[in-house]
């Protein structure tokens, strides 16, 4: 193995890729602005083709416009022509991609797209090529050596397209002010998106019985709703089961070397221990807990907890 050839090979794909991107950036023009405009002026989907890497990319960028304000889909070429063109409906709006402009799978999409009056928003190099001529819009891309040594596989004109397509989606995303919390509704499974739940929604996914005791219950009593809670604490209801108090493990240990062990819950609970409203957001519970160094606590509704928050479980879920 030749470690210092493969570097400067690697190197040099990234050297013309980067190339590549700076071409593409110095001749944007108004077009963008255009796309943009045909996007935000419809209610319908935007549908992204596009055949081989350019169809991976495509995919990409339908993912990354629907993430972010902008409904949209990924729509093969070929399955179209097999009747997925029911998919393209008035009102849509295509990206197409193609580095030639010459793929033949697209040109059933075109031809409907062309007698539906359905605007079709073109990434190609050539201006004169099929699918330049059946473009709204033409989204340029400038003539580059691919980065592949035998000029061939697409690697230089995919970056491109990416890059094109993320240009547009940011653009599309500052038009519609679309801002972080959005951006979380849409990811739930992500850290980002868990972050900006509320306790209630993280509560409905765990449906766990809070461990609670009496106030007048005595340490044995204590100690099993404690063990059976497996959280670690247990809370303190008055005789309306509204909270007045906690009791962690570590209570019950100062509790036990203080000989208290005659005492009930009240007598050696934490009085009114900090806790979580409803509507709190996930980031701010998170906040507080690690802030304050607190292992859990009860999320509570008129006075009486619904719930509990432990922050081994959020470490566990991903939410930390």
């Amino acid at each position: 193995m030749n470690f210092e050839r493969d570097l400067d090979l690697a190197r040099n794909v990234i050297r013309i890729e980067r190339n590549a991107l700076e071409q593409l950036e110095a001749g944007l023009d108004e077009s963008i602005d255009r796309a943009a405009d045909l996007i935000m002026g419809t209610d319908r989907h935007v549908i992204v083709a596009g055949v081989g890497k350019s169809g991976h990319i495509g995919q990409k960028i339908a993912a990354s416009l629907a993430s972010t304000g902008t409904p949209s889909f990924f729509l093969h070429p070929t399955e179209a022509s097999h009747g997925d063109l029911g998919m393209v409906v008035p009102g849509s709006v295509v990206i197409a991609i193609s580095y030639s402009g010459e793929s033949r799978e697209l040109v059933d999409l075109l031809r409907y797209c062309r007698g539906n009056e359905v605007p079709v928003i073109g990434m190609t190099r050539a201006p004169d090529s099929t699918l330049g001529r059946h473009s709204s819009v033409l989204l340029a891309l400038p003539i580059v050596d691919e980065a592949c040594p035998n000029g061939l596989a697409p690697t230089s004109s995919t970056t491109m397209s990416l890059a094109l397509g993320d240009a547009l989606t940011i653009v599309l995303m500052a038009r519609r002010g679309f801002s972080r919390e959005e951006f979380g509704f849409r990811h739930p499974g992500g850290k980002l998106g868990r972050s900006l739940q509320t306790a209630a929604d993280y509560l409905a996914g765990h449906r766990d019985p809070v461990p609670s005791v009496p106030a007048g219950g005595d340490l044995h009593e204590v100690i099993m709703a404690i063990s059976e809670g497996r959280k670690g604490c247990v809370a303190v209801l008055d005789k309306d089961g509204c909270l007045i108090g906690m009791v962690t493990d570590g209570d019950l240990r100062r509790a036990m070397l203080a000989g208290k062990l005659a005492g009930n819950a009240e007598s050696i609970m934490t009085p009114s221990p900090r806790t979580i409203s409803p509507d709190e957001r996930m980031s701010a519970v998170i906040k507080r807990l690690t802030e304050h160094r607190i292992s859990n606590a009860f999320v509570v509704e008129d006075g009486r907890p619904v719930g509990i928050v432990d922050l081994k479980d959020l470490l566990a879920e991903g939410y930390v």
